[in-house]
């Protein structure tokens, strides 16, 4: 809870000069036009009237966790350590993969650990193979300091805790952050490289691409997951196009309609019978500007991009970590992505 986020020397509202000198010689001298938006608002500007929260003390059960966040449409809760009468950490759609790749055996066997297993309990074995500790913020912190500790620590959510009283006031994520500036951005002039495409600043992660054949199962996904590290999978077919896109939000869908036991149903299977609810694919070309993708991943509230060519083959993902990069941190030197 008393986590600071160590950053570099970056310039800041006080030191406008160093920010102009630096970009003075860059052909944009409006680049860091939205480095300054979010270095002048905090935290706390970003937090909605109101929003949904839910916290769970770690003596709950995984399993009652996981259908409470689906129940509520919440992705991850803090967790409440009553012992140490402080927050620890968070409970997300990625313990909840964790745990079914790790204990899933077949279809006739049920998976005891989601079954009895407490939050706590989960978070000893999985600590054994993790160092990690809750990365949170305080509400008068900049956003752009928000952004920094989002993408340098790899993280999509960063809970904002009231310093005075320990309470958590909200979670921002990558997405709330690119809603702000979306809405409250229009008032400032937009900078000019806006008007660039996706193959002129070469935005995005566009070699290696993690997918998934229609044909593979659930756990196949799982484990693309957890070995890649990746957040969503474009679902293809034999000859490369993208037919859906399967992200880890869709794997809680598994609690909700309780057939985590059965993860050797196929991707195509999994696609025929998804609610309108999961996610649907959308897609963007490499000769669309830079503005027109960001309106498209806000105005939908996605997380990314699928880039394709004109026969729908995959050529890249465009995710808002690569957006938020290219808008904030880049203009000022800065790469948290790969650093």
């Amino acid at each position: 809870m008393d986590y600071v986020p160590e950053f570099p020397q970056v310039p800041s509202m006080e030191d406008e000069g160093l920010i102009m000198k630096r970009t003075e010689a860059a052909p944009d001298l409006d680049a860091d036009t939205y480095t300054k938006f979010f270095m002048r608002h905090c935290c706390y500007d970003a937090i909605p009237t109101s929003s949904k929260l839910l916290i769970f003390d770690t003596t709950l059960q995984v399993k009652k966790a996981f259908f409470a966040l689906v129940a509520n449409g919440v992705r991850a809760a803090p967790l409440w350590d009553n012992k140490q009468q402080c927050f620890v950490g968070m409970l997300t759609i990625t313990d909840f993969i964790n745990i079914l790749h790790r204990y899933y055996k077949s279809p006739m066997v049920q998976i005891y650990e989601l079954e009895e297993h407490k939050i706590e309990t989960w978070r000893e074995v999985y600590l054994q193979y993790s160092i990690t500790s809750l990365i949170s913020i305080t509400p008068d912190s900049s956003l752009f300091d928000a952004i920094y500790s989002l993408l340098k620590n790899k993280i999509h959510r960063l809970p904002v805790i009231d310093p005075e009283s320990g309470n958590v006031l909200h979670i921002l994520t990558h997405k709330r952050i690119l809603k702000f500036l979306h809405i409250f951005g229009s008032m400032i002039p937009k900078p000019r490289f806006l008007q660039k495409t996706i193959e002129e600043v070469e935005i995005g992660t566009f070699k290696r691409i993690a997918t998934v054949q229609e044909t593979a199962t659930v756990y196949d996904a799982l484990t693309i997951f957890v070995e890649r590290r990746v957040s969503a999978l474009p679902v293809v077919n034999e000859q490369g196009k993208v037919l859906a896109l399967y992200s880890r939000f869709d794997v809680i869908n598994l609690a909700a309609q309780k057939n985590y036991n059965n993860l050797n149903m196929t991707m195509r299977e999994v696609i025929e019978s998804r609610s309108c609810c999961i996610e649907g694919v959308l897609k963007c070309y490499p000769h669309e500007t830079l503005e027109t993708i960001i309106d498209r991943i806000a105005k939908a509230e996605v997380h990314r991009l699928v880039l394709v060519d004109e026969e729908d083959i995959v050529r890249g993902i465009v995710s808002l970590s690569d957006l938020l990069q290219a808008l904030v941190l880049t203009p000022v030197g800065i790469d948290a992505l790969f650093s």
